[in-house]
């Protein structure tokens, strides 16, 4: 599974990239920016904003939707946090703090997204980049299909 280090380390280094990126740009730390930040690293999960806005709002009930969407979009932009958008097209933000490359499984059905890492894969990969003369950058990929929850159903 993917290494982010455990809660405490995550998020203490988000709150470290975060406090640098924004004092960078003239902005102050508040204390919804933390309750977000630290709902989304606690939850080490693709989330949508409107599911950060609930976690969000269970430790700080005065933050607002529309912090919660601004403050994804400073994470993202403070490389925090990942955009993705999978099947259903719905942005979802995934922890880029302490994350190692991984590749996702997602269920059609009830929309459960897993992580996963294959060594094999990654070899394979570089060895037809080589063989084609290409040289990989990045990659992403999403397997779409039916989680075992979903395929006895």
């Amino acid at each position: 599974m993917t290494k982010r280090g455990d809660s405490k380390n995550r998020t203490e280094e988000g709150r470290r990239i975060l406090l640098g990126h924004i004092k960078g740009k003239g902005l102050r730390w508040t204390k919804q920016r933390d309750a977000v930040l630290a709902a989304f690293l606690k939850a080490n999960a693709h989330l949508s904003a409107e599911e950060l806005y609930g976690l969000a709002r269970k430790c700080c009930p005065d933050v607002g939707f529309a912090t919660v969407y601004r403050c994804m979009n400073l994470f993202v932009e403070a490389g925090i946090a990942k955009e993705r958008r999978f099947n259903d097209e719905r942005v979802r933000y995934e922890p880029n703090v302490m994350a190692e490359h991984h590749d996702h499984l997602i269920c059609l059905k009830c929309g459960v997204i897993s992580e996963f890492e294959d060594e094999r894969i990654e070899k394979l990969q570089e060895l037809i980049a080589s063989a084609k003369g290409f040289k990989v950058k990045h990659h992403r990929m999403e397997l779409y299909g039916l989680c075992n929850k979903c395929d006895d159903s």
